[in-house]
């Protein structure tokens, strides 16, 4: 049992910065794949950006550049630094834990948070 508490969404002008946290709860969290998904309203929830155990990354290609996922074990977080926030952008972002390989497919993730929400105006 796992849980996830994100924070730091907001409102923000386009092109500012926000940093995303998700506090995690469990003994294991070094071992966890860590992801952030995104749903905007009236679409599915999206893949943004993944982190393994071992540190290798993977983000979503409207994102590449701007977004940066990591993770500090020693405080059982991950964090979303956003820079150069488009409108776009604009969603509930999701916290995900899972064990095991990357991946980019929500339905692979077992843990979730219940969402920051992240505005974007321009």
């Amino acid at each position: 049992q796992v849980q996830l508490v994100e924070s730091g969404g907001g409102l923000v002008q386009a092109g500012g910065s926000l940093r995303l946290s998700c506090a995690a709860s469990g003994r294991t969290f070094s071992s966890y794949t860590m992801g952030w998904f995104r749903q905007a309203p009236r679409k599915e929830r999206e893949f943004v950006a993944t982190i393994s155990s071992r540190g290798s990354v993977s983000y979503t290609d409207s994102v590449k550049g701007r977004f940066t996922i990591s993770r500090d074990n020693a405080k059982n977080t991950v964090y979303l630094q956003m820079i150069s926030l488009k409108s776009e952008d604009t969603a509930t972002y999701y916290c995900t834990a899972k064990f095991g390989l990357l991946s980019v497919r929500v339905g692979d993730y077992e843990y979730w948070g219940r969402g920051t929400q992240v505005t974007v105006s321009s």
